[in-house]
């Protein structure tokens, strides 16, 4: 039985995603123990990097289809 190589744009999706739910659990967190909220630069910054990855990683996807 052959095990199913995982593609390097996988791996990325699931870092990106992973990190993703990990800053909201850890900002919810946080607020709810120290009655402060994380910079907005830094939700801002984390949120945009991380999205802006999987977007570039589902057009790449899209596109790779749609020219095969």
């Amino acid at each position: 039985m052959q095990k199913k190589k995982i593609s390097d744009m996988d791996k990325y999706v699931m870092l990106s995603l992973t990190v993703i739910i990990m800053y909201t659990i850890v900002a919810v967190i946080y607020q709810f123990i120290t009655g402060q909220e994380l910079s907005p630069s830094l939700t801002v910054g984390v949120y945009g990097a991380f999205s802006g990855e999987l977007l570039m990683l589902c057009l790449i996807k899209k596109f790779k289809l749609q020219s095969k």
